[in-house]
């Protein structure tokens, strides 16, 4: 004779029972959509901080002007007022210096490559140089300096003319002057000094030297 049982486990209230099905009530939450995610701004970089920093970079290893910094400084976007203030700063503490940039110009391009009074001032101008400041540079310089350079250009290149013509000899030593900025009168008195040392006859530039 088979013994019926009737019982049956009680609920209980507020229990968690797995689900092993997977069902929705075990995963309160899933499927309801999910708060946006926002990055947040980019912080925006103070101008002047920004603009000393590209100033110091620059400044790094290499002499720069007033003009040339501040045109690196527009380039970049900078606000032309923060601009001045900061390489007006620059200037008080010593950081720009455009005088001692034309000192250090004109003596390393002229005794380093040779260049004339008259390359050198172009070349500070393209820089930003004050006139004034061009003009005390290159009082370093003076006449005699600058034709005892001019000698030892025209020697260093007389030897490659040589078996070259007598007017191409003038011609290139003479141009070679001429890209350097020396004057006309000047190339052609030094080189015309150097052919006669070397036995060239020179008097076909009687009529092409400027009167003393």
């Amino acid at each position: 004779m088979t013994r019926r049982t009737d019982w049956t486990p009680p609920e209980t209230e507020g229990e968690n029972v797995p689900d092993s099905g997977g069902s929705r009530s075990s995963r309160a939450g899933r499927g309801l959509p999910r708060p946006e995610r926002r990055d947040a701004p980019p912080v925006q970089q103070d101008p002047a901080e920004q603009a000393r920093a590209i100033c110091l970079r620059l400044l790094t290893g290499t002499p720069r002007t007033r003009k040339q910094l501040g045109d690196a400084l527009l380039r970049r976007g900078i606000p032309h007022d923060v601009a001045e203030e900061v390489l007006s700063r620059f200037e008080d503490v010593g950081l720009i210096d455009d005088a001692s940039f034309a000192d250090a110009w004109v003596e390393s391009r002229h005794h380093g490559r040779g260049l004339a009074r008259r390359a050198l001032a172009r070349e500070l101008r393209t820089k930003g140089v004050d006139s004034v400041l061009i003009d005390d540079a290159l009082g370093q310089l003076d006449a005699d300096q600058e034709e005892r350079t001019a000698r030892e250009l025209v020697d260093r290149k007389l030897r490659s003319t040589r078996g070259l013509d007598r007017d191409k000899r003038l011609r290139r030593l003479a141009g070679m002057l001429a890209r350097k900025g020396y004057s006309e009168g000047l190339a052609l008195r030094v080189v015309r000094q150097a052919l006669e040392q070397e036995g060239e006859d020179t008097e076909f530039l009687d009529c092409r030297l400027p009167d003393p």
